[in-house]
């Protein structure tokens, strides 16, 4: 199983984990099954679901779906491209959003250079195109 492999079963459980209304509702088994004990997510600061950038471990990432499940309440794939091997992808995504605090739908591509290890995400930094869009559509304030 390359790294490819490892980030389609991730995004198909991350997705399913939103859809069924995140953290007390859905099984967080599912997304931490491809996550390796020693996982970081960085996220960039300024988004509304980043809280303090940097996310750890398995009790992290829960805590990171589970706020990320609070601002969306729908995300869908639109497309996906991806370069890489066994050990390292590059995904750019074509997703749509829903937030939950407004129902309003954004449009947005991420960028994310992924680490795999045995078989698990180890590493993630997430690049998006459009952040202000994103904190727009759920509502919070935007700078020029």
């Amino acid at each position: 199983m390359d790294a490819w492999d490892v980030m389609r079963n991730i995004y198909a459980a991350e997705a399913a984990y939103v859809a069924a209304g995140g953290y007390g509702k859905a099984d967080y088994g599912a997304v931490a099954a491809w996550l390796d004990p020693e996982v970081v997510l960085h996220q960039a600061p300024g988004l509304p679901f980043t809280g303090t950038g940097t996310w750890r471990g398995h009790d992290g990432m829960e805590r990171f779906f589970a706020r990320f499940s609070e601002v969306w309440e729908a995300m869908e794939f639109l497309e996906q491209e991806h370069q890489g091997g066994r050990d390292t992808v590059v995904v750019r995504s074509r997703v749509r959003f829903r937030a939950r605090a407004t129902g309003r739908e954004v449009e947005t591509e991420i960028l994310q250079w992924i680490a795999v290890r045995d078989g698990r995400m180890l590493e993630c930094r997430p690049f998006y195109w459009d952040p202000a869009a994103i904190a727009a559509a759920c509502g919070q304030p935007t700078t020029a």
